[in-house]
């Protein structure tokens, strides 16, 4: 399978924050798409678990990851069921949240890090809407939000505003408690 380098490009957000991310360990990249974090990850020794309910997605994810020789676990899951599904319990060194939002799930995420482990997460704000996609609010942050979906973490880095064409609020928080 040929990919394009654009394709497996990560977000800005996750190459500039690259000296926070722990030094390899188990990671899981929700929502994950086709992959691209994933991908990045895993070339990086990253043990990685993606998911995502879009099973076409998961299945290029998985063609991406054996054409490149790569070892990652990918899985359809919905994450947006009625309860949201555990994730584990202090599984993970790093959870990965890209352009994708369900409130419900926010504590599930924080739960599936282990003390000492990072989340980086980004996604749109009620900005975005001016510009079109996604105009649903159940899937924009208002502003300000991210740092208290996030809470009790610690706040590493944080930016909200436009970015590249986009209105986003990111955020790098970590895990404190033993």
């Amino acid at each position: 399978m040929v990919v394009s380098p654009e394709a497996l490009t990560a977000s800005r957000w996750l190459i500039d924050n690259a000296d926070l991310l722990p030094p390899g360990g188990r990671a899981l990249d929700v929502a994950c798409g086709k992959g691209r974090h994933a991908v990045w990850l895993a070339q990086r020794g990253f043990d990685v678990h993606a998911i995502d309910r879009n099973p076409d997605a998961i299945e290029h994810l998985k063609a991406i990851a054996a054409s490149m020789n790569l070892d990652l676990r990918a899985s359809v899951i919905d994450l947006e069921t009625d309860p949201p599904p555990g994730l584990g319990s202090s599984e993970y060194d790093l959870v990965l949240g890209f352009n994708y939002l369900h409130r419900p799930l926010m504590p599930a995420l924080r739960a599936a890090v282990k003390p000492g482990g990072r989340v980086f997460y980004e996604t749109f704000t009620t900005r975005q809407a001016e510009r079109g996609h996604p105009r649903n609010p159940a899937f924009l942050l208002t502003a300000g939000e991210l740092p208290g979906l996030m809470a009790p973490f610690e706040v590493l880095r944080a930016r909200e505003g436009e970015f590249d064409g986009r209105f986003l609020a990111s955020i790098v928080a970590a895990r404190l408690d033993a």
